[in-house]
């Protein structure tokens, strides 16, 4: 097998493994997840800037971190949106927590 036939069978699965994109550049990794940019995208209209509105801090984590993948239906409207989704991971969903957490304190 030559040189450029291993190259050729190589490359992609290394590529893969490495995160680097189609056209060389590294995509996202789970790790460059910004939970603080997420919450103000996504989350500060209806919490608050300081996590203080529809949000009970009594709920376990893992309980709050399944109604943010999953959602949940409020009392009135607006009713809790599941980001799982729209992309979002268990362990974002937990930075997220933790971000929300941080802001109230």
């Amino acid at each position: 097998m030559t040189l450029k036939k291993v190259a050729v069978l190589v490359l992609p699965v290394l590529m893969m493994v490495l995160g680097i994109g189609a056209f060389g550049v590294r995509t996202r990794a789970e790790g460059d997840f910004d939970a603080a940019a997420t919450y103000k995208a996504k989350c500060v209209a209806c919490h608050g800037a300081k996590a203080e509105k529809k949000h009970d801090p009594a709920i376990s984590d893992d309980d709050s971190v399944q109604i943010i993948l999953k959602g949940k239906k409020m009392e009135k409207p607006p009713h809790m949106p599941g980001y799982a989704e729209k992309g979002i991971t268990e362990d974002q969903a937990k930075a997220l927590l933790a971000h929300m957490k941080s802001l109230r304190q």
